[in-house]
């Protein structure tokens, strides 16, 4: 069979959507400037999609620091890899930040967090070490140890009887091998937005050798009582051995950091593949960077501006009566039973007559059956932007329950339409 034929008959659980779903459920195009109202298909929605947490985004001060970056040094300085000749003292001085806010002895910038995780996992672990892993780890840890030539062995999420039997199977394994063993977990999972249980994987270390990496993509910035992330939040900052997170969260920007103890960061920087053999992150975001941290650092008002729009839109929902699951954190799931029919015109639904964009997810990323309206909210957010999608969430759950998503078709789902969305 040639390749390409056999991509054309099975294009994966997303791809065989895509004739129904391109632009519209998936691709869709958000326009204007970033923050909570913005254009879907030439009309004003409520967005709720944008992981832009602090609200930084279009800060003035950041859109500054932006453009004189830009402006002085260009998008190409520093040319090539850091180790070759992409170093300066910039680079140096936001890694230097960023590890003292972590509370690490050294910090390393990457140029991408999916990425940077991906190479992490790869460049720490040989063939005699052994992973313990949360099951709902993101897919670029799950990526990462893709690549892992030794074992793996996967705990239910947060439960800690798992936790510990995988901890003993890893254990008869290292003796054997001689290796060590990487735990590896999340501050804050994405999608259900329920801490890792961090301080109680900690309490497994003094009967258990193990080093301990967090993916904090989502607790950076919002956690914890000067945003510093999920572990200190919970009190175990210090004992995160290797600290990892994005700046295409809470720092509305790119690229992404990993903080450790200098040992650690000084073998990541000789062996990380990904940055050995990558351009050095450009100016620019360096700059632009050093100030959203700044900002990180001495507003507070912005964490807690969040804060209020969290706990606004989250305690609405519940008085409304629907499952935010377990969530203790600024993501806000919203679960639903229905099926793909009555999910499209659901969506279609709330983004067209009440004017509201949040994500839709669905299998394979959670269980046949049901769907997921993710919500992600900023500091940028209004209590009117509140007032409305609550008001909206109320309409659209009351007519699930008396099944007019089954009975009407704002959407045809099987009616593949020259490949864009047929819209009845």
């Amino acid at each position: 069979m040639d390749l390409f034929e056999k991509l054309q008959k099975d294009r994966g659980p997303l791809g065989r959507l895509s004739k129904v779903a391109q632009g519209y459920f998936m691709f869709p195009k958000l326009e204007g400037e970033i923050g909570s109202r913005m254009k879907f298909m030439n009309r004003e929605r409520i967005v709720w999609s944008l992981n832009n947490y602090l609200g930084l985004a279009n800060h003035p001060e950041v859109r500054k620091a932006d453009a004189e970056g830009a402006q002085e040094w260009g998008l190409a300085y520093p040319m090539g890899a850091r180790m070759m000749s992409g170093e300066s003292d910039l680079h140096l001085k936001l890694e230097k930040e960023l590890a003292a806010f972590a509370g690490k002895d050294d910090a390393m910038l990457l140029n991408f967090g999916y990425q940077g995780m991906i190479s992490i996992i790869d460049s720490i672990l040989g063939r005699h070490d052994v992973v313990v892993y949360d099951s709902e780890s993101h897919a670029c840890i799950v990526d990462g140890l893709r690549m892992h030539p030794g074992k793996r062995f996967v705990f239910a999420h947060n439960d800690m009887e798992s936790f510990e039997k995988m901890l003993n199977h890893a254990t008869d394994v290292v003796e054997k091998t001689k290796g060590g063993i990487l735990v590896i977990t999340e501050g804050v999972f994405g999608m259900a937005g329920d801490m890792g249980s961090l301080k109680e994987i900690c309490t497994y270390k003094d009967k258990y050798k193990f080093r301990l990496l967090v993916d904090d993509a989502h607790g950076f910035g919002t956690m914890g009582k000067t945003g510093a992330g999920t572990g200190e939040e919970q009190g175990v900052q210090d004992q995160i051995d290797i600290y990892f997170s994005t700046f295409a969260k809470s720092m509305a920007s790119i690229g992404a950091f990993v903080a450790a103890n200098s040992d650690v960061i000084e073998f990541l920087k000789y062996n990380m593949r990904s940055q050995i053999f990558a351009k050095s992150l450009p100016m620019p975001l360096v700059i632009g960077n050093l100030k959203r941290l700044e900002l990180l650092r001495t507003k507070p008002e912005l964490k807690n501006r969040l804060w209020e729009v969290v706990n606004k839109l989250q305690s609405g929902l519940k008085k409304l009566g629907l499952n935010i699951g377990k969530t203790n954190s600024p993501v806000t799931p919203v679960y639903l039973q229905a099926g793909l029919q009555e999910t499209a015109n659901l969506v279609f639904d709330i983004r067209e007559n009440y004017g509201i964009f949040c994500s839709v997810v669905l299998y394979p990323v959670i269980p046949k059956g049901q769907v997921m309206l993710r919500l992600i909210p900023t500091a940028a957010h209004t209590d009117k932007d509140v007032e409305d999608t609550l008001n909206a969430f109320e309409a659209i759950s009351e007519k699930l329950k008396d099944g007019t998503y089954s009975k009407v078709k704002y959407v045809d789902v099987e009616a593949l339409a020259g490949g864009s969305l047929a819209v009845i």
